[in-house]
């Protein structure tokens, strides 16, 4: 026999195939002494078969007639080597793939080898052996269609009761490894997607209808392990789990996406399944309890968790059931989901570790020791007060009301989850307008259209609402369509609202998300991108006035803007005037963008993730440059967004660019005209005149000992102090040496030594404003940057005053120029006018006095 196999024969014949299949046959039992040859028989014979399809249909015709099918499971019964089951099931996999021919398949299918195959008795123990089962799975799914699934199926009158292909893969639906898990749901998508009506009832009832279920609880596993991750992160912000919670996201999405193509394939009652199994065992049980501001014991997952949740459900999974039922919950009270709940005195945030107490001032919430304020000036009959919050040890909010309080009390992190939520609600199209008019954010535009298509067929008075202020109430069909889910909610889950107003009018609810918002842009413990998410909210439901707003919310924002506009006039003043103008202009463009984008500027899993915090806050002191500049750049991104607002409110356009005043000519008697410097400014090793400067020494490095002159120079925003060295044959002129900026220089005179100045020479940019200095989650890479000393030396006390006076004399001209660079932008309509407001730093704001140098 092995003298026969190796004749010489060509490799893709029919006799070859023939020669191969009869060496086959001839194969009683397979050991470790012919195990090699059946494999490299196995692994021949199809290629000859994958290459018959394509070339001559011969091939197949004798493979049909030798029955070797038959053959490859005679050889499986005979065997029990694994390496011969992992050639079998290759070769099956590569013969099902690459067949194209419907006569190939048809036959393929039309016997029991397939399914013997599909249910034979395989040790899965073998992680290899397992994989090249679930691919020739899929093999077999890739090629069903309504004319083959019906040869894999078992029927009895007229109804499918075996599906082996389908059955025996939902077993490894749950699997560890991830690469088997996508591929039983490629199958599981491809049988739905042939839209056959039995196999639909056969996957959709008992028992096989537990995959979903199955399924869910396998996603609601995955939502817990993410939540403790987040909290782990949230407990240890300095750890690196940034990736790591990414990961999961990325799986959680992914689950998600797949749910959502199991709905595509249009099977009503596998909707209603899924739909059904989202509530009762991830959504009513676990996300919406979290939602509560007391938490209660048995609580497994956070509210931040929770939140990011509900918005990928909402993005990805599109039944628009199942978003109304999760928007109508919101109107029910935490406890109506959390079964014999009991709650605690001092509710316990999980995701935070905060508590929340009452205390005397009603308008105020302490969250671990920290008093968090209540707006009282809102509107008493809209705004949510703390005693609301814990009263009794029970909380008397619905969902929806411990939304807003997230806004208005909540950390940065809760407020930026809250306001994803209600943005994603907002965009949810499949979520009924009524309900969003229900929640009180139905956009101004999309109501007023709605109110005139009513007045349009005469329903009662809406012509009369149309053009009314707004504050008539609007409640019949409100009413009726909520209270039908509400119903619903009662009827098939047990799930009771007895709390909610059923006379409330969507007005009511809309002014509190309003005073919410307002409250949210009084606050100044919230990041400014978190700010900007609300801002972009604000514009989604207001038209392009003020008309939504009442006296109240318009002052409290002035008040607020006003606020911000004396801190961007103290950065004019502080350490980085000269990209004062620079940054506002890009943050103006950035702000300009996100405001009106079609959707928020940052992604639901953002509020997953650690704040970014300054970039090197926990190592460098309050004092430093690098500091004053994270805060420069939080101060003008939040001016800009209040800014912007006011700009809204008026019923403007906003413009491309801030207006701000272009540079001015150098006068001509500065220092820098009497140097003989351009508004390029001063470049090392260039020559200049030095008539204003003033002659001193400056230590380097020890022992070494430099004579420079030094001169203070301003031009526009921008300023500098130069170090030249006078020119032996030319006098009065100098080469420049060094160049430091003169913005936070904090010129000082030593209080021992009346001839010194020490100055802080902090570097030429910060780099946070530079992206390639930036890691992917926005961090700096570079180590945490020192500002320099200097300790100038002057002959006497009279050189040493003239120099301090001249640094802060162009210190003071370079901020001046900066704040008339600001004034158009300042007094536009409604704003405060520049000329008239001096700001007043506050005491721990105002210039410190440098510590002395040792360095000379």
């Amino acid at each position: 026999m092995w003298s026969s196999f190796w004749r010489s024969r060509d490799r893709f014949s029919l006799d070859e195939l023939r020669y191969l299949t009869d060496q086959l046959q001839k194969v009683q039992i397979v050991n470790n002494v012919n195990k090699n040859f059946v494999i490299e028989t196995l692994r021949s014979i199809s290629e000859l078969i994958t290459y018959g399809d394509q070339h001559d249909s011969n091939y197949f015709d004798f493979f049909m007639e030798g029955q070797v099918m038959g053959e490859f499971v005679r050889i499986l019964k005979v065997s029990g080597i694994v390496s011969i089951s992992l050639q079998l099931l290759q070769t099956m996999s590569i013969v099902i793939q690459n067949l194209k021919s419907e006569r190939a398949i048809y036959y393929m299918f039309s016997n029991e080898h397939i399914n013997f195959l599909i249910t034979y008795t395989f040790d899965f123990r073998n992680e290899e052996l397992l994989s090249y089962y679930i691919s020739f799975l899929r093999a077999i799914s890739g090629k069903l269609d309504k004319n083959t699934i019906p040869l894999l199926v078992k029927t009895q009158n007229e109804e499918v009761v075996s599906f082996p292909l389908y059955v025996e893969a939902i077993r490894f639906a749950s699997h560890e490894e991830s690469m088997i898990r996508t591929a039983v749901r490629a199958l599981t998508l491809n049988v739905y997607h042939v839209g056959d009506e039995s196999v639909n009832r056969f996957v959709a009832k008992a028992p096989h209808a537990d995959y979903f279920s199955n399924l869910l609880t396998f996603f609601q596993k995955q939502c817990i392990y993410l939540n403790g991750m987040v909290s782990e992160t949230l407990k240890n912000p300095d750890s690196d789990t940034t990736t790591a919670i990414l990961n999961v996201v990325d799986e959680i999405e992914d689950n998600l996406y797949y749910i959502s193509d199991v709905i595509s394939a249009g099977i009503p009652e596998v909707g209603r399944l899924i739909t059904v199994n989202i509530l009762q065992i991830l959504i009513f049980p676990l996300l919406l309890p979290s939602l509560q501001l007391d938490v209660v014991n048995d609580i497994q997952i956070g509210a931040i968790t929770s939140l990011y949740l509900l918005c990928c459900i909402l993005r990805i999974v599109k039944i628009k059931d199942l978003a109304n039922t999760i928007a109508a919950s919101l109107f029910c009270p935490p406890e109506a989901f959390v079964p014999d709940s009991e709650t605690k005195l001092n509710g316990h945030a999980p995701d935070h570790g905060h508590e929340i107490q009452r205390t005397e001032n009603k308008n105020v919430i302490e969250v671990d020791g920290c008093s968090k304020k209540i707006l009282p000036s809102l509107s008493s009959s809209s705004l949510i007060h703390p005693e609301d919050i814990i009263s009794k040890g029970v909380s008397r909010l619905t969902l929806r009301d411990a939304l807003l309080s997230y806004i208005t009390a909540g950390d940065d992190l809760q407020v930026l989850s809250s306001l994803s939520m209600l943005a994603t609600l907002l965009q949810t199209k499949e979520l009924d307008e009524t309900m969003l008019d229900a929640l009180g954010i139905l956009p101004q535009r999309k109501q007023h259209k709605k109110l005139l298509q009513q007045a349009l067929v005469g329903e009662d008075s809406r012509e009369d609402q149309l053009f009314s202020s707004g504050r008539n109430f609007i409640r019949d069909g409100f009413s009726c369509e909520l209270n039908g889910y509400l119903q619903n909610l009662k009827e098939q889950y047990g799930v009771a609202c007895s709390s909610l107003e059923v006379g409330t009018s969507p007005s009511v609810h809309r002014f509190q998300v309003l005073d919410a918002l307002v409250s949210l842009f009084c606050r100044s413990n919230i990041s400014p991108e978190t700010l900007w998410d609300g801002g972009w909210l604000l514009r989604q439901l207001l038209l392009y006035s003020e008309a939504g707003f009442n006296n109240q919310h318009l002052e409290l924002l002035r008040d607020s803007y006003k606020n911000c506009t004396y801190a961007l006039l103290e950065e004019a003043r502080g350490n980085w005037p000269d990209l004062l103008v620079t940054v506002l202009r890009d943050e103006w463009k950035r702000c300009k963008r996100a405001m009106e984008a079609p959707s928020p500027q940052r992604e639901p899993e953002c509020m997953l993730l650690p704040l970014d915090k300054p970039s090197f806050d926990d190592v460098l002191p309050n004092k430093s440059s690098f500091v004053a500049g994270e805060r420069m750049c939080k101060v003008v991104k939040v001016f800009v967004l209040l800014h912007q607002l006011q700009i809204f409110f008026l019923g403007r356009a906003l413009p491309e660019q801030p207006p701000t005043c272009p540079p001015s000519d150098i006068p001509e008697n500065s220092r820098a005209r009497n140097a003989g410097l351009d508004v390029s400014g001063p470049k090392l090793g260039s020559e200049l005149r030095l008539v204003d400067a003033v002659p001193c020494r400056i230590v380097f490095e020890r022992g070494k000992e430099h004579h420079f002159c030094v001169l203070a120079i301003s031009v526009g925003a921008s300023g500098w102090i130069l170090l030249a060295e006078e020119l032996p044959l030319k006098k009065h002129y100098g080469i420049i040496r060094v160049v430091a900026p003169l913005a936070s220089s904090d010129p000082t005179i030593d209080q021992k030594h009346s001839r010194w100045v020490h100055l802080r020479i902090r570097p030429s940019t910060l780099p946070f404003l530079d992206p390639a200095k930036l890691n992917t989650h926005g961090k700096a890479k570079t180590k945490a940057p020192v500002d320099g000393r200097w300790t100038l030396a002057f002959m006497d006390d009279e050189s040493c005053k003239s120099a301090f006076s001249m640094i802060l004399e162009e210190i003071d001209l370079q901020s001046k120029e900066v704040e008339k660079s600001l004034k158009p932008l300042l007094n536009h309509e409604g704003a405060i006018d520049v000329l008239d407001t001096s700001p007043h730093r506050p005491d721990d704001a105002s210039s410190s006095t440098a510590t002395p140098s040792n360095s000379l």
